[in-house]
């Protein structure tokens, strides 16, 4: 009888909470990272934790905060791996906050969108990106939301390394908070009004 309450009792522990969501920016540690183009998942979430008034803590592999939403626990996180070791955070926190693989959402740069334009994802390659990579090869595939934020391809032959992590210009930055607060509604609402509602809505945003 003891073996059976016992083993009942860890079977509900290891079950993922359908209620909580972990949203990832993606980023490079470092003040000389900062303002960059390549950092924009770490605005986004710095953005979500701003406006839910919480902190973020050094923890295991990154830096975590968490906030409730109607009813959803929101579970921010910026990885410390740097942007081609990200993979190794998201598997760490998908598991110990017991956060099942769609309530996954992975903010990230896209050179490949204009300036602005964002597009939420069901699923999809990693583009080149590093960090999409890294998780893609840790968490079992590509099958897990994402975000990609349009930074759009201004520069020249042999200059994107120099781009993506570049500062803002001038007219970007005019722009930003605009573009960042677009991608905190869409966060907000994948946690909310699931994935397929949210792309509905938000994936015209910036065009």
């Amino acid at each position: 009888m003891l073996n059976w309450i016992k083993q009942l009792f860890q079977t509900t522990e290891s079950v993922p909470d359908p209620m909580k969501y972990l949203i990832v920016g993606l980023g490079n540690m470092g003040a000389e990272y900062d303002d960059t183009r390549h950092n924009i998942g770490f605005d986004v979430v710095d953005a979500l934790a701003k406006d839910a008034e919480v902190s973020f803590k050094h923890e295991q592999l990154g830096d975590l905060a968490e906030f409730r939403h109607k009813g959803r626990t929101f579970i921010l996180l910026k990885p410390s791996t740097y942007m081609n070791l990200s993979g190794k955070a998201v598997r760490y926190w998908l598991q110990k906050k017991k956060v099942q693989k769609e309530n996954l959402l992975v903010i990230v740069d896209d050179l490949n969108l204009p300036y602005g334009r964002q597009r939420l994802r069901a699923k999809g390659s990693d583009g080149g990106h590093n960090g999409l990579k890294s998780i893609d090869q840790l968490n079992g595939g590509n099958k897990y939301a994402r975000l990609r934020i349009g930074i759009g391809d201004n520069f020249s032959r042999g200059r994107q390394v120099d781009f993506v992590l570049g500062k803002w210009s001038e007219q970007e930055r005019e722009q930003l908070p605009q573009v960042i607060k677009t991608a905190v509604d869409t966060v907000k609402s994948f946690g909310t009004i699931g994935l397929a509602r949210t792309m509905n809505q938000f994936n015209t945003k910036g065009s």
